[in-house]
């Protein structure tokens, strides 16, 4: 460390445009650095950022063991957001760097954007307003979101959120998650089913799983068959784990009424043809990017480092 402590290297976009972070995490640490370049940066401008720094806020960047092996002074990280799939936990482990993350810090923000898109799908908010920058007065105001089946797959922090603020709407809600949900659902009068059931039975499906191997394209050409050709798909949580081709095909073909995506498979997405569509409503990733969330994260990943350098010292 240098005499004026750990030097901290800052990489979120979100963060760094935030005064009051950038204040917060120089009070505590004096030579932080901060990526003023407005963006992520590939693995190599990453690299040359993190060059010297005791530790790293990070936030969607590639920590890998490329990266970790070109940073051998990195002693920790600490995650701005609550996405883990971009860290490689196990090259963490094996060069004994410690990982600070707070799941679920941004829940309320990510639930209310996927509330909106719930409403903005049934009233026809979306593609009536596509209609009208077109010259077309199509007054269709579609239909309420209360009486509507809804379909949660992945029920953890954001999931169990959206659940709790659809509890006014008296809608009858089913619940996918890999992990036993029966005490929620009881608590909240939902029902656990079936990925099958699910994506049958369900008027609007919305996505709150993380990326794995499991969840990678899993929502495919199969899937949108299978569902009714008026429900609607809402993700919010990882792009990679939508087949984009599949949906641009069923949103085109009519196998789905329409979508709504915070999130795309490579981010900005390129496909035009998928984001002209008219029942496609596309936002760029805001939806852990309200004001308190960004706050939220970053005070999260500021205090996991003051926690590490503490008992660094104390040690």
């Amino acid at each position: 460390m240098s005499p004026a402590g750990p030097v901290v290297a800052v990489t979120p976009p979100a963060f760094c445009k935030s005064a009051v972070l950038c204040r917060e995490v120089t009070r505590a640490f004096p030579t932080a650095r901060f990526n003023a370049s407005g963006g992520y940066m590939a693995e190599p401008e990453l690299i040359e950022f993190l060059q010297g720094a005791d530790a790293a806020l990070v936030g969607r960047d590639p920590i890998n063991e490329a990266v970790l092996t070109a940073l051998p002074r990195l002693k920790i990280i600490a995650k701005y957001g609550v996405g883990l799939d971009n860290v490689d936990q196990d090259a963490l482990r094996r060069r004994g760097v410690a990982l600070g993350w707070t799941p679920g810090v941004n829940r309320l923000s990510v639930a209310e954007l996927t509330l909106c898109f719930m409403l903005g799908l049934c009233h026809n908010v979306f593609s009536g307003g596509h209609a009208l920058r077109q010259g077309l007065w199509r007054k269709d105001g579609g239909r309420e979101l209360s009486g509507q089946t809804l379909g949660i797959v992945g029920c953890g922090h954001v999931g169990s959120e959206v659940l709790r603020l659809l509890a006014p709407f008296g809608n009858r809600v089913l619940i996918n998650d890999i992990v036993d949900k029966s005490e929620l659902a009881r608590e909240y009068g939902a029902e656990t089913v079936s990925f099958e059931a699910l994506i049958e039975r369900a008027d609007v499906i919305t996505l709150h799983v993380p990326q794995t191997p499991l969840t990678l394209g899993f929502i495919d050409a199969a899937v949108f068959e299978r569902m009714k050709p008026t429900a609607y798909l809402i993700n919010t949580s990882r792009g990679p784990v939508v087949d984009e081709a599949a949906l641009k095909a069923a949103l085109k073909g009519g196998s789905i009424a329409g979508a709504a995506l915070d999130v795309f498979g490579q981010e900005p997405p390129t496909d035009a043809e998928l984001l002209a569509l008219p029942n496609l409503m596309g936002t760029p990733h805001i939806g852990g990017n309200t004001r308190e969330a960004v706050e939220a994260m970053g005070r999260s990943a500021i205090s996991h480092l003051i926690e590490f350098f503490q008992g660094e010292v104390e040690a």
